[in-house]
């Protein structure tokens, strides 16, 4: 029986709940689903490249052959054979990952959310790149800290600036290849100097690593955990080589902050699927993923180089972008007087969407930048689109 005229309920929130914000991009994927947008906005990959078969294929014989067990509970720190078949692909010839030093986790954005619960507390100094992941700052703004941003150029981040500011810090968050947002990569020489100067200092070093394996030519270059296992935190996950949908991740780490984040895990979900974890371990087991990220990279570096040569194309002189060499997105720096939320209220009403560069910055916005992905337009949307922004650039010069 449903109450008559009941009082409505004041709720009060947390502290903590008052500081969640929604995220931008999610807001601007909300105005930019109609189909007539072409949207640059979205960090998501291409469906094109989603193995719908092979997933599809895996799903049925675990459930046909282990049915049972995939529907049963798991245990939290995930399925083992995964968790050792990433161990053994995570290893060198010096440097030995366990299994127990990995923790899968539901999406790699649980991971920056276990790891803030666990290593920041109110007024926690952290360090982040200059921009960084909005994930992640939206992760750890959750937490409180104090976000310290260490400086950067066309090359990533500057691990000199660590030292100068990295006194007392609770952690080093970042990016080392084709960054999200600026799709920029660190030098083999700037990650040992960063790996070193974080051991040096007693910080944990967060190396966050999706877009790895997505290099257009040659191959990855060296994970820093394998530089000093015991001193970097390693982000893992399936979203960028088979498909998001499944919210697969893994981090990977010293054994008494993986059980620390079990602990976590364990009140936030109890485990990640157990079905989706059997799966995909049946889909990659025999090397598939040798076979099929291939491919990933061959149609991303083809729709990259559509975009740059729009971008030189269609855009006015003096403007900057970054041109990387794998991944998902290109950095666009404007004259400093145009504000790109101005100008992307302007290109949605020409049906053109992106991402605005200020939300990426933890302090002291640069407002003059914006984010362009190209993964999931097709060519002839890519130039119409650049077209159009082009035009509105030109007309604020």
């Amino acid at each position: 029986m449903k109450l008559k005229n009941p009082t409505p309920i004041n709720w009060k929130f947390s502290e903590r709940a008052e500081q969640l914000q929604s995220s931008v991009i999610r807001e601007i994927l909300k105005v930019t689903s109609r189909p007539e947008v072409i949207s640059f906005a979205g960090g998501l990959p291409s469906p094109e490249t989603f193995p719908v078969e092979r997933m599809q294929a895996a799903f049925d014989k675990v459930l046909a052959t282990q049915g049972k067990s995939a529907l049963q509970y798991g245990t939290s720190d995930g399925y083992a054979p995964l968790r050792e078949f990433l161990a053994n692909t995570l290893s060198t010839p010096d440097c030995k990952i366990a299994p127990d030093q990995i923790l899968m986790v539901s999406g790699s954005q649980q991971a920056l959310d276990l790891l803030g619960k666990v290593l920041i507390d109110e007024g926690s100094k952290i360090l982040v790149e200059t921009p960084s992941y909005l994930g992640a700052l939206q992760a750890f703004s959750v937490y409180q800290p104090e976000f310290v941003s260490v400086d950067t150029d066309a090359h990533g981040l500057i691990p000199a600036s660590v030292a100068a500011k990295g006194e007392g810090a609770r952690l080093m968050y970042a990016l080392p290849n084709f960054q999200n947002p600026t799709g920029r990569t660190m030098s083999v020489e700037r990650r040992i100097e960063l790996v070193e100067t974080c051991a040096r200092m007693g910080i944990p070093l967060i190396e966050d690593n999706p877009y790895g394996d997505l290099c257009y030519s040659g191959e990855p270059l060296p994970k820093m955990l394998n530089m000093n296992p015991d001193g970097v935190i390693y982000m893992g996950s399936f979203s960028k080589v088979l498909t998001p949908g499944i919210r697969l991740g893994y981090v990977v780490g010293p054994t008494t902050l993986i059980r620390k984040l079990e602990q976590a895990k364990q009140a936030a979900d109890l485990h990640t699927s157990q079905l989706t974890q059997m799966a995909v371990y049946e889909v990659i087991k025999d090397g598939f993923l040798g076979e099929h990220i291939p491919t990933i990279r061959t149609f991303y570096a083809r729709q990259c180089q559509v975009m740059l040569d729009a971008l030189t194309k269609f855009f006015p002189a003096g403007i900057e972008w970054t041109k990387p060499e794998g991944g998902m997105f290109i950095w666009v720096t404007l004259p400093s007087h145009i504000d790109s939320n101005e100008l992307l209220n302007e290109a949605i009403k020409q049906n053109v969407a992106f991402v605005p560069g200020g939300p990426f910055y933890a302090n002291e916005p640069a407002k003059n930048t914006m984010r362009l992905s190209f993964v999931t337009v097709s060519p002839e949307r890519i130039n119409e689109g650049v077209e159009k922004l082009g035009k509105l650039i030109k007309a604020k010069l």
